[in-house]
């Protein structure tokens, strides 16, 4: 009973809903809108109650088919008229014509039922009440009521003309009066809550003066039957576009389904509810010409819904800025925009520099090696020969810390190019070798190679694969002591070839896994202090990797060893863009099975 009850409660506001849809969008004003709205419903409503006022036509001995053409009149000209606004918005021209049909139909209805005596005739009195309450205004009434007189006089006519044969008046005659009186109940009830609008529009200009928000009235199904003045300047747009389905009409997609759920939960009987939506907001800013709206010009906004005391069935919604999130989004726009600027600053400056001291360097290099061969003399000292040597040598770190820089920039801004080939991954672990066997001579570290046959060919940049092993190689001799070892192995497993480079090192300390392949970072210790080195090695073996759609994996343990296991798919990579190149991110993880195991930290 109670869900019959409330259903019963729901369907003023769901033809009011429908009827708001119908109203022409070329109405603005509101008491615009609620007038033609009333209008075309009181036309869509009318001939149902002329089809069952037409019963009495077939008690007065007219018969079945005069019954028919009369309700299917009824039906077509008060839709033809209904919809007749609906599609021009002007409504002057149809209320007159509405007028006459209802006239000439009151007269004709009055004549069939008997005449005055009939209780029929009482619906004289509907003509002026159904004028008054679309118009809502004596003038209207008034005409409404010249309407009614011309009814009943052209009653006498109707009957002279229309073939009556011993028209009785009945008792259950009373029910046509009947049940037009019935449908004022709804009808007063909701004049009720629109006249006590008025006053709900004051507390709301009251509210305005204390908060800066958007207030607006919405009936249970969404529709907004008012918004405040504060939608001028807080959205750029008239109230009057606020009204019906206007503002849901400019919530964002994406947030639509949390609005219907906040009203949803409102119906099933919550006392408020809070979310945030992105309203759009017109480019012009005065709400005109909406189909020049840029379909991303929307602003974030906090939205509260609130049940009304008096009118359960009318809901309070404050909208006002979100000023946190639109902070936050302009602060994060300019974080941005400074981070692009010192990119480009970055390069600018890598490019010069890297310019700069390649010419010299190269003239150093050069001139140097011809002073080694004593092409102009022999040293007339041991000791002249070995501070050439340290001049070449420091000149040719100097030009591979330059080049290992250049390299690194170009992989961030993604202006690496790759030029993927098919070749013999062995073949670039015997140029690793052959140029890494000196530097682990000299520690006297095993340098071994332990390739499956099933390795074979690999379709990648050969000159990134053999940078990747010499970097990974050149680590591993660094932080091993004298007399360990370090161990190039590769197999093929699937589609992909996995190699690594494991050492018998010094490890890693967990604390420093987090600063793994980023530019110019060290682990710092007594041990690796003595040793030279800019801390790019690892971070362009994470960018070179990335270039070619692999993964990189690094597991140690302190003072036992570390291994970096590569994953290069062999067929090449499938053309991911240069600019996600070395944006990979390394969460450390412990190897499993042992409380003080290794770590192992993956990209």
């Amino acid at each position: 009973m109670s869900l019959i009850k409330a259903r019963y409660a729901e369907l003023p506001g769901a033809i009011a809903a429908g009827c708001e849809r119908m109203v022409h969008p070329s109405i603005l004003g509101q008491s615009d809108r609620e007038r033609q709205r009333r209008f075309i419903g009181v036309m869509l409503a009318a001939p149902f109650f002329a089809a069952g006022a037409a019963v009495t036509l077939v008690t007065s001995g007219m018969g079945a088919a005069v019954t028919m053409v009369a309700i299917f009149s009824a039906f077509g000209l008060c839709w033809f008229v209904a919809l007749l606004v609906a599609a021009t918005g002007k409504m002057a021209v149809a209320a007159r014509i509405a007028l006459a049909m209802a006239a000439v139909a009151l007269g004709g209805l009055i004549a069939a039922a008997g005449g005055l005596s009939s209780p029929v005739a009482m619906l004289a009195v509907a003509l002026p009440f159904e004028a008054w309450w679309i118009g809502a205004s004596r003038r209207t009434a008034l005409w409404g009521a010249v309407s009614a007189i011309v009814a009943i006089a052209l009653q006498p006519l109707a009957a002279a003309f229309m073939p009556i044969a011993g028209a009785q008046i009945a008792a259950w005659h009373w029910l046509v009066p009947l049940a037009w009186a019935l449908t004022m109940v709804p009808r007063l009830s909701a004049f009720r809550h629109t006249a006590g609008a008025a006053d709900t529009l004051d507390s709301v200009d009251r509210l305005e003066d204390i908060i800066d928000a958007v207030v607006f009235r919405v009936a249970r199904q969404g529709e907004v039957l008012d918004a405040s003045a504060r939608a001028r300047t807080l959205l750029k747009l008239p109230p009057e576009l606020l009204c019906g389905t206007g503002f849901f009409d400019r919530v964002h997609l994406s947030d639509r389904v949390c609005y219907l759920s906040a009203l949803a939960d409102m119906r099933d009987g919550a006392l408020s509810r809070r979310l945030e939506l992105r309203i759009r907001l017109p480019q012009n800013g005065n709400g005109q010409n909406d189909n020049r709206l840029a379909a991303d010009n929307y602003r974030p906004f906090l939205l509260e819904l609130v049940r009304g005391v008096e009118h359960s069935d009318v809901f309070t919604l404050v909208l006002r800025e979100n000023d946190e999130t639109a902070r936050l989004r302009e602060e994060l726009a300019e974080a941005n925009e400074a981070a692009v600027a010192a990119e480009v600053a970055k390069g600018r400056f890598l490019a010069v520099v890297s310019h700069e001291l390649r010419t010299p360097l190269n003239a150093i290099i050069g001139f140097s090696d011809m002073l080694l061969h004593e092409m102009f003399g022999a040293f007339k000292d041991p000791r002249q020969k070995e501070y050439v040597t340290l001049v070449r040598d420091s000149g040719q770190h100097l030009l591979a810390v330059v080049t290992s820089i250049l390299d690194v920039s170009r992989i961030e801004s993604g202006a690496y190019a790759t030029e993927p080939e098919p070749f013999r991954f062995m073949e670039a672990v015997d140029m690793c070798q052959s140029m890494m066997r000196l530097q682990a001579q000299a520690k006297n570290i095993d340098l071994q190679a332990q390739i499956a046959p099933d390795a074979g060919d690999i379709n990648a940049d050969r000159r990134a694969v053999q940078q990747i092993l010499i970097n990974l190689v050149s680590n591993a001799i660094k932080f091993t002591p004298d007399g360990g070892d370090v161990v190039v192995g590769a197999k093929r497993i699937g589609s992909r070839l996995h190699f690594w480079v494991r050492d018998t090192g010094i490890g890693i300390a967990e604390e420093d896994f987090a600063n793994l392949g980023k530019p110019f970072m060290q682990i710092q210790n007594d041990y690796t202090r003595r040793f030279e080195g800019t801390g790019l090695g690892l971070s362009l073996v994470k960018g070179l990797v990335a270039l070619h759609e692999g993964t990189m994996s690094i597991e140690s343990m302190p003072g036992e060893g570390t291994t970096v296991t590569i994953s290069l798919p062999v067929n090449g990579p499938k053309g991911r863009p240069a600019n996600q190149a070395g944006v990979l991110t390394m969460p450390v993880t412990r190897a499993k099975g042992d409380r003080n195991g290794s770590l192992r930290k993956t990209a």
